[in-house]
């Protein structure tokens, strides 16, 4: 089979499933020089890597697991592992699928994999490579046309509800929805979801029972219309495989060789696409990270990654442990916070070496409010951009997209030009649909009577020439605004027409434009000149050279509704990867007020207790229960408050472990029934009710709510003669159970 020619990818016979002659372009900065194919120098292919990558390069055979740190070069692994495949002749091209998580990530897997010589192996994400079955496969397996695809889902979503007589607000509305679609990635139908939901531990907006109900009625408006969403597409496939093995079998003999990258995102419903892709083969190579799954709202669960050995016990394990993105300063704060992290991904955490010379120590800096902290980090993104570096290289990062405000006003004050990721689609801006279209006409008329393209040839130059009529100068207009940004969609066409006349020399216009409109196709748009603004989910994948992580206050980091361990420690992994966003410059920063005057009641995010200068490390319990469940009593150190670490002075602080300022996760209704329970204590052996117990330890238990006679004594109020009349009782309350009856006589 001949390799592709000067970077261009092999082009399949029209009509075929598994192709359907779109190749995505790659992203703007990574148009590498076409490099020639061939075994002859598939050696070359392996240049340039670290033992580790090489490894998993050459190992082509069996199952595959890449335990892949951020910065890696997990990318860089898989894409030369493919390639090496492919031209030393054990892997044809077109038996690969290499599947990862977004449009983005499959764009840079295809473009480096065409600049590599292996143009010819599709990456997509699990949705595009479902859909492109599914419509192909369909009228032979159901019939008929495939139903439309619903692109937002909310909208009948908000009709269901309606069908319900249930008003949802626009938070419940999304809610609601992600309801919905975490139920249908872990295969759960309408009738099984309050069972599920509440097994999963899921906290939902509305009642289980309505959720459950809005589902269903959602479902069926779907059915209604001859309409599916993304998740059906998955759900679909996955039936029609499972259905026709004459179906399964011909795409098991087309797709030979699998990777998947982003293994730790793996939901229940993928794995079982991808198991049935497979069949009884196990030629497959997953890339993933423990310690990046932050999406398990979504469905998502390292389990498949964990467990990828228990599964093959023969399977391959390499470490990517080299990070090359980030500077010893940033990895060492990386891998500080990773070492206070529990649990089972921690268990299987990866220590970071960087490959990367010395570079500034991160910096924590405390403001009084909000404003502050945004006008702060303003002025230290202004001093970055004088001193070189560009505002395409800084991203804001914060937990919640509501946080966005004051930093978009900050930096629109400071003059600083920004883009909101997740805004609007870069493709859908009404300037670059319309410069696209004056690129198109002049394509098509070559430049013939076009006086703006007079003289011209460079490529780069006649798209300036024709973006100039559309608004494009050649220098950035004064301060911010819409204004500003359209020049900033113009200026980053213009940029992605230069690197594409780098990469491919004696390209045209015609060509520039079909190059755009494959990426329109699938939503793959070059970077924007202009700070970035995210949500730190937003964020993964991504990297810049100067990170600021803002809001980072117990409460938002984690967030006040992680609950459980897991919840939290979703909240550490979260933080972890906007640390490992920064290549040199990190800056995290944090307001002891929401607004100016207001009391300074916040605390610093308890994952930096032990990191930032001045502060402890977390307090950890200590002692063994003694014989019977109860902890004896000893000499005690000083007493720390559990969410931000600082010293406890005020008895009613001690008893609660926390500063009395610091967010509280009390289980409201434990309190209530323990408040009950004391009430009738009190008045059966005619005590005060605080000499049964106090509010606050009362607060205190609903806090902890302890689950066995050791952690209960392990709360300040509870002594010995407490715990041996009332521990039982308290125990039962705090299981949810009703109370025996403690006895009423004194001990």
């Amino acid at each position: 089979m001949n390799g592709p020619t000067c970077g261009r990818s092999s082009r399949p016979p029209p009509g075929t499933w598994q192709h359907g002659g779109v190749t995505s372009a790659t992203h703007s900065s990574d148009f590498p020089a076409a490099t020639g194919s061939g075994a002859a120098d598939a050696d070359a292919v392996l240049l340039g890597l670290d033992p580790e990558q090489r490894e998993v390069a050459t190992t082509l055979r069996g199952p595959v697991c890449v335990l892949a740190g951020a910065g890696t070069g997990k990318t860089r692994a898989i894409t030369h592992r493919i390639a090496y495949g492919v031209r030393s002749g054990q892997l044809m091209p077109a038996s690969v699928l290499a599947v990862t998580f977004t449009n983005r990530a499959a764009g840079e897997m295809r473009g480096r994999l065409r600049s590599l010589g292996a143009g010819g192996v599709q990456a997509r994400t699990f949705h595009s490579a479902a859909l492109r079955q599914l419509q192909y496969f369909w009228p032979r397996a159901v019939g008929g046309e495939v139903p439309r695809l619903l692109e937002r889902k909310i909208q009948f979503v908000a009709e269901a509800g309606a069908r319900c007589r249930i008003r949802l607000d626009r938070g419940e509305l999304r809610d609601v929805t992600g309801e919905i679609e975490w139920a249908k990635v872990t295969q759960t139908v309408p009738a099984d979801y309050p069972a599920a939901a509440l097994k999963a531990g899921r906290e939902a907006p509305r009642d289980l029972a309505e959720t459950a109900q809005i589902y269903g009625v959602y479902e069926q408006l779907k059915r209604d219309r001859g309409m599916i969403d993304f998740e059906d597409v998955l759900l679909l496939t996955v039936g029609i495989l499972q259905d026709r093995h004459d179906i399964a079998e011909q795409i098991r003999t087309q797709y030979q060789h699998f990777v998947v990258d982003e293994y730790q995102d793996v939901s229940p419903l993928q794995q079982r696409l991808l198991d049935l892709w497979l069949g009884e083969r196990d030629s497959l190579c997953v890339v993933g990270d423990a310690s990046q799954t932050i999406y398990s709202f979504t469905g998502a669960t390292p389990d498949h990654l964990l467990n990828f050995r228990n599964r093959y016990p023969q399977a391959t394990v390499v470490k990517l442990v080299r990070d090359y993105r980030s500077t010893p300063q940033v990895v060492h704060l990386a891998n500080g916070l990773l070492a206070q992290a529990k649990g089972r991904a921690a268990e299987h955490r990866l220590e970071l070496v960087s490959q990367r010379e010395p570079g500034p120590a991160p910096v924590y800096a405390e403001y009084p409010d909000e404003p502050a902290e945004a006008e702060g980090v303003a002025g230290r993104v202004r001093d970055l951009i004088a001193a070189g570096v560009p505002a395409g290289e800084i991203a804001v990062l914060y937990r919640i997209n509501a946080q966005s405000e004051v930093y978009e006003q900050a930096l629109a004050d400071a003059g600083v030009p920004y883009q909101l990721r997740g805004a609007e689609r870069f493709f859908e801006r009404a300037e670059v649909q319309k410069a696209v279209l004056a690129l198109r006409g002049a394509a098509r008329s070559g430049g013939s009577n076009d006086p703006l393209l007079e003289d011209v040839v460079e490529l780069g130059s006649q798209v300036r020439a024709v973006l100039s009529s559309t608004g494009w100068t050649a220098e950035p207009p004064a301060g911010s605004g819409a204004v500003r940004d359209q020049w900033e969609s113009l200026a980053a066409l213009v940029r992605l027409a230069e690197d594409f006349a780098r990469a491919r020399p004696g390209a045209t216009l015609a060509d520039l434009t079909v190059e755009l409109e494959e990426r329109k196709a699938v939503q793959h748009a070059p970077t924007v000149q202009g700070v970035t603004l995210a949500s730190l989910h937003a964020a993964k994948g991504l990297e810049w050279d100067a990170v600021f992580l803002v809001g980072l206050t117990d409460g938002m980091v984690p967030i006040t509704y992680a609950k459980t361990d897991e919840q939290v420690e979703e909240e550490r992994r979260l933080l972890y990867v906007g640390v490992t966003r920064a290549r040199v410059h990190l800056t995290l920063s944090w307001a002891l007020s929401r607004a100016p005057g207001g009391r300074a009641s916040r605390r610093p995010s308890r994952f930096l207790n032990g990191l930032r200068p001045g502060s402890a490390a977390p307090a950890g319990r200590t002692g063994a229960p003694a014989e019977g469940g109860a902890r004896k009593r000893g000499r005690r150190g000083p007493a720390l408050c559990r969410v931000c670490g600082r010293t406890l002075t005020e008895a009613g602080d001690i008893k609660l472990m926390r500063c009395e300022d610091c967010p509280s996760d009390m289980d409201e209704g434990l309190y209530e029934r323990l408040r009950d329970w004391r009430a009738g204590q009190s008045k059966a052996q005619g005590l005060p009710a605080y000499c049964v117990f106090t509010d606050k330890t009362l607060m205190a238990i609903a806090e902890a709510s302890p689950s066995e006679a050791g952690e209960l004594s392990m709360i300040s109020g509870v002594g010995g003669r407490k715990l041996e009349r009332y521990g039982a009782d308290v125990l039962a309350i705090c299981a949810g159970q009703e109370p025996a009856g403690a006895d009423s006589d004194d001990a």
